[in-house]
């Protein structure tokens, strides 16, 4: 992964320098977070526009067709840079690291929180709060997951902190401890 994050930093640190001077940038990571949920949802797209097959000019109009009127110039202009180098491939990468450098800057903490079933909005308003006072930041977004193999409870990822507080998780280090004994 060193590799690909050295090819896509340069990309991400231009855009979030562009659309800082822009004043977009909120904007901006609010529409990489849509263009990468539609990347990863859509195999056609990642395929065509990997496809060593397709012009440059082709790939660029397709976006400019699917993303017309909706993405800030910033960030489209990214895209059709992308595309002239043929490195629209990585353009995951790129807004991914994209996504990390805005939250550095805005002192984000992301939890990744997989669950046993879907939180309410008070479980994660709760959540928030004990999250903030661990991660020491006035802000957190949530990538909120459900895997019901949790039994119950949650577990949440803070970069290199993991809390478990899943059932699954006790039943494992109840485990343990008796092949201790």
């Amino acid at each position: 992964m060193p590799l690909l994050n050295s090819l896509a930093t340069p990309y991400a640190e231009a855009l979030l320098q562009v659309s800082e001077s822009r004043k977009d940038t909120d904007a901006v990571a609010d529409q990489a977070k849509q263009v990468l949920a539609l990347w990863n949802e859509s195999q056609q797209l990642r395929e065509a526009m990997a496809s060593p097959v397709l012009e440059p000019d082709a790939k660029k109009a397709a976006l400019k067709a699917l993303f017309d009127g909706q993405l800030s110039d910033s960030l489209m202009n990214l895209l059709k840079i992308l595309a002239d180098r043929q490195r629209i491939a990585v353009l995951d990468a790129v807004l991914v690291r994209y996504l990390e450098l805005y939250r550095e800057l805005r002192n984000i903490t992301l939890a990744k929180v997989t669950s046993a079933k879907p939180l309410s909005d008070e479980q994660q308003a709760q959540l928030n709060q004990k999250v903030q006072a661990i991660a020491g930041t006035k802000a957190v977004e949530f990538d909120l997951k459900v895997d019901p193999a949790l039994i119950g409870g949650f577990v949440v990822n803070l970069e290199s902190q993991v809390i478990d507080a899943s059932l699954a998780g006790q039943v494992r280090r109840l485990g343990l401890e008796l092949a201790k004994v």
